[in-house]
Order: C-alpha cells, then sequence, then structure tokens
C-alpha cells in the first residue's frame, strides 16, 4: 500500500468507529485512514489471505479463493460510516485526482462503485499481465504503455476507444491485439451500452462480484424472513453466508450504505434493521 496505507493505525480506536459509531461524523483527515481499516479487515483481500490459513469448508468457495484480488470497499460502505455523503464524494475526488486512489464501476447490474489504492492497483495489474499470452510476444510492451500513458492521464471510470488508442500511441503503434491483450488481462471490459466506450477494471475480480450479488440476496433474505427484520449487530456479525465468500461485514457495511439496511441504538448496543419501503 501506500505511504498513507501504511501508517501504522490505532487499531482500538478505528474498531470502535468502524462498529459502534457507523453512522458518526469523520473528518477529512480521517478518510484515508478509514478506507486503510476497513480494507485491513473487511475487504476481499484480506478475506482471502485469512481464509487460505483454514481448510476449505466447501469446493465453491475454495475455488472462488484461488484467485487473488488485491483489497478494496465499496463507495457504499463509505457511505454507512460517514454521515455527509457529500463529504464523501468530494474527498474520494480528491483524493482520486492525486493519484492516491482509483476508482472502478462494477459490471453488477448496480450502480456500484470499488475504491482500491493505486499501488495496490499497480500490484494487482502486474500479477494480471503476468498470466496473459500474447500471439506475438512483443505485444506485451502494450501493458507498460497502458501504465505509462494512460492510467496517469485518464482517472475517470471509463474511457473511449479513440481516447485510449490515442493515449497508447504515445509510445508506439497501437493494432487491434494490444486492445485484446488489454481486456484479456481484465484491465478494461466493453460497455454494454456503447461498444466504443470501456470501464477500467479491477483484474481477477469476476468470481468475487458474483458472491457480492449472492451476499447482498441471501442476507436480505435472511433478514426479511426474521419476525421483526432485525438483529443485533453483534449477532449478526457472527452470521456464517454459505452463497458469498465475503465477510459478512463487508456485505453488512454495503447494505447500510445503499439504505436497504439501518441501525438503531439500543441499551444493549446496535440493532440492524430492514429498512422500510
Amino acid at each position: 500500500m501506500n505511504r498513507f496505507s501504511r501508517r501504522r493505525i490505532d487499531t482500538q480506536r478505528e474498531r470502535e468507529r468502524s462498529r459502534h459509531n457507523i453512522r458518526g461524523e469523520i473528518c477529512r483527515e480521517s478518510i484515508v485512514d478509514l478506507i486503510a481499516f476497513s480494507m485491513e479487515n473487511e475487504s476481499p483481500g484480506r478475506r482471502k489471505r485469512a481464509r487460505d490459513e483454514e481448510a476449505p469448508q466447501d469446493d465453491s468457495l475454495s475455488l472462488a479463493f484461488q484467485v487473488s484480488v488485491e483489497p478494496f470497499i465499496l463507495r457504499s460502505q463509505l457511505y454507512s460510516s460517514v454521515k455527509d455523503r457529500t463529504q464523501v464524494d468530494r474527498e474520494l475526488e480528491s483524493l482520486r485526482k492525486e493519484k492516491v486512489l482509483r476508482i472502478f464501476k462494477l459490471n453488477t447490474g448496480q450502480d456500484d462503485q470499488a475504491v482500491m489504492f493505486m499501488d495496490d492497483y499497480l500490484k494487482q495489474m502486474d500479477s494480471a499481465v503476468k498470466r496473459v499470452k500474447a500471439k506475438d510476444p512483443a505485444d506485451v510492451v502494450v501493458f507498460e504503455w497502458f501504465k505509462m500513458y494512460v492510467i496517469t492521464s485518464n482517472l475517470d471510470v471509463g474511457i473511449g476507444h479513440h481516447e485510449l488508442c490515442f493515449l497508447l500511441s504515445s509510445a508506439g503503434n497501437v493494432k487491434d491485439d494490444h486492445i485484446s491483450l488489454l481486456i484479456n488481462a481484465g484491465l478494461v471490459t466493453r460497455q454494454l451500452a456503447d461498444s466504443d466506450m470501456y470501464w477500467f477494471s479491477i483484474p481477477n475480480i469476476g468470481s468475487l462480484l458474483k458472491g457480492l450479488s449472492q451476499g447482498r440476496k441471501e442476507l436480505m433474505s435472511f433478514m426479511k424472513r426474521r419476525k421483526y427484520k432485525e438483529m443485533m449487530l453483534a449477532l449478526l456479525e457472527k452470521k456464517r453466508l454459505r452463497f458469498s465468500q465475503l465477510d459478512i461485514r463487508f456485505h453488512l457495511r454495503d447494505l447500510i450504505g445503499t439504505g436497504l439496511l439501518k441501525t438503531v441504538e439500543t441499551p444493549t448496543g446496535l440493532l440492524v434493521r430492514v429498512a422500510k419501503d
């Protein structure tokens, strides 16, 4: 991780903020620490490392964790921690422009966006590139062109075909095979609505997106089946999901941030409740 995420975090303080002050006020300088703490404790990347030390309990889950993804969080999860969503958007935009982190549009059928530190994204990119085989070995130079001229110039979630080729051409002649290599490596994906547009993407994230969608459905179904459609947070955090390899806290923060679940303070702790339609 970069210099922000390597900074030592006061674990107890951040845990209390994460667990007991889900809707609290968080100042500007805390945003990066909050992202780093969430990635370290609840992100898919951290979850994989923890599961690697355990014996697999289900073949499908074991298979999913054979694919390594650097830590990331969802924009909605930040919304669950900061009361002012405009503040979150403003600070993410600032950090994006400073190239501290990168934001990705996820192919989930929802308006989901992932946040990943730039250093982690570069590591993810390097790992994916090693597994790509080109018809012409010389074509792999396009990955260096992409790193040097594309992701440093275009900080948006998407890019047009013409702009992509133009930026790559700063280093050499661009061929169709070059674009195919970028797609095969998972660095860009075509937008369904416009084949001349691409989303920047996180390589190897496909299996996690399936878990994200299935985990949302499973957790919401579980909550709606309860008599009062509510459960204490401390008990809910101990539940293991059957159809998602993601930590249940990852799903809880997501669903609270999107407004499908809400938290209520009680004398015995935080209560999680299905939000009214």
